[in-house]
């Protein structure tokens, strides 16, 4: 057998346990097909037979391979995941749905699992609900990562799972635990996830959506992903009292949830006020809401305050927080808005959130570390070391994250480019990649609120597939397996 091959097979071993594990979760569509009387169960039936036997059959080809996964498994098990899965997520929609193509299907998808929220579907309203439902649980189990719930079982297959663990967290400080063991991390992050998901769906039923709706929309809203079983989004309900309910949780989910399990451990909320990430969100959230809602009030698209503030409330924090969800057309707005919303998208979300971007905690180490190099222009022998909150930064630290900013720039750059060949307006392009790689969803012009991905052509698709992936990976993670030295023994 080659170095290639057992290299390979481990992991290839362990995305059989979690092709299965995906199976399972085709039974909840599958149930409300059921429920609703729907004619396709047969469709359902043949999606978890093919996806269950196919993970069945990897587990049993490569069952003499396991061993302890290693710093590069960890990369290519996380890389697999987020390509295979999306495969096999196709399965409903492409049996469901008549004329619906592989590539449509693998972007909606892969739309779904990586949290972005962009669709290319019209007609959201007379879709089944089994497969609304289905795109809304793929959120669900994407804004977590599906991979934190393998590793939290993979002790019990005699499989460690540090690696894979390091390489599914977002954030630049990923050494950090909550408990000893991985294990038990992973477990606390989604019983944290578990309760913030009920507490979600029990508010929006009380706010006066149905269960059905509820539960779809919670799991668009606390995986930051925006889906939305309606066509006019959040605006199918115009009603204040659920927008609120979405910004508060948005907002939680957006948080670092290591800070609500801390906050939960120890009984108290100071544990937000004593993260300078958490901090620097909650201000940028504030800030970026008041001044849109006063920049609209001042340029008269709304003539009452009330109305300037709620929506800039909700569509500041949808955007912000990556999420994607929209009350307005703000396409419409003053193009200036629009614009700051995606910026602001890019960095906002902390690290360990369920958002993607480049998450706050890089933008304040970049921040402070431009400081740091104007103050030793004017004193060169002066130490000042780069502290984010009481915590020194490390050099490895700081140069890894200059160097996640080096390609985050030109992955954007690069794929725009890529969209302008086929044809775009620079506006569409661009903000369809921007959205994309942020996670975020809808862009502007002809991808903005009012529209969809679907008028893009496939080649158009595909990048913007690849720009969602490595944007919900964190580049890195993915961009290591086109080096030559990640395939060296």
């Amino acid at each position: 057998m080659n170095a290639f091959a057992r290299s390979t097979l481990p992991v290839i071993n362990v995305l059989g346990y979690v092709v299965m594990i995906f199976a399972v979760a085709m039974v909840v569509p599958l149930l409300f097909a059921l429920v609703g009387g729907e004619k396709a169960l047969r469709d359902y039936d043949i999606a978890v037979a093919v996806t269950a036997g196919t993970g069945l059959l990897l587990v049993l080809l490569t069952r003499r391979h396991r061993r302890e996964l290693q710093p590069r498994d960890g990369f290519l098990l996380v890389t697999l995941v987020w390509t295979v899965l999306p495969a096999f997520a196709t399965l409903p929609l492409m049996l469901h749905l008549p004329g619906m193509t592989f590539t449509r299907a693998y972007f909606e998808a892969m739309s779904g699992l990586t949290t972005t929220g962009a669709t290319v579907l019209s007609g959201l309203d007379q879709l089944p609900v089994s497969i609304n439902v289905w795109r809304h649980l793929m959120q669900w189990m994407g804004g977590m990562g599906i991979l934190v719930l393998v590793v939290a079982i993979l002790p019990l297959l005699g499989v460690g799972g540090a690696q894979a663990f390091k390489a599914e967290t977002a954030g630049p400080m990923k050494e950090s635990r909550l408990t000893p063991r991985i294990a038990d991390t992973a477990k606390a992050l989604y019983l944290i996830y578990f309760a913030l998901s009920l507490a979600c769906m029990l508010a929006y039923r009380w706010g006066g959506m149905s269960w059905a709706d509820a539960f779809m929309y919670m799991c668009s809203t606390v995986s930051i992903g925006g889906f939305s079983p309606h066509d006019a989004s959040f605006a199918y309900w115009n009603s204040p009292k659920l927008e609120y309910i979405a910004v508060v949780f948005m907002v939680l989910s957006g948080l670092n949830f290591s800070m609500h399990f801390l906050a939960w451990r120890r009984r108290s909320l100071s544990v937000y006020a004593s993260d300078p990430e958490s901090r620097a969100y909650a201000l940028t959230l504030v800030a970026a809401c008041l001044f849109v809602a006063a920049y609209l009030f001042a340029m008269d698209v709304y003539a009452d305050w009330g109305d300037s503030f709620r929506h800039a409330l909700f569509n500041v924090v949808s955007i912000v927080t990556t999420t994607g969800y929209a009350s307005v057309d703000y396409n419409q707005w003053p193009i200036f808005v629009p614009v700051l919303m995606l910026f602001l998208a890019g960095f906002t979300s902390c690290a360990g959130s369920t958002g993607g971007g480049i998450k706050m905690i890089r933008g304040l180490i970049l921040l402070k570390q431009a400081r740091r190099e104007m103050t030793r222009i004017l004193h060169p022998r002066s130490v000042n070391p780069v502290v984010v909150g009481s915590r020194p930064i490390e050099n490895n630290v700081i140069f890894a994250v200059l160097a996640f900013m080096l390609m985050y720039g030109a992955a954007i750059t690069w794929l725009t480019f890529l969209m302008l060949i086929s044809g775009l307006d620079v506006v569409t392009a661009f903000t369809a990649i921007v959205a994309c790689i942020n996670n975020v969803g809808p862009g502007l012009n002809g991808v903005g609120p009012a529209a969809n991905y679907g008028v893009l052509s496939t080649f158009e698709q595909w990048v913007c597939i690849f720009a969602m992936l490595i944007g919900r990976l964190e580049l890195f993670s993915v961009l290591v397996l086109f080096t030559p030295a990640f395939w060296r023994r």
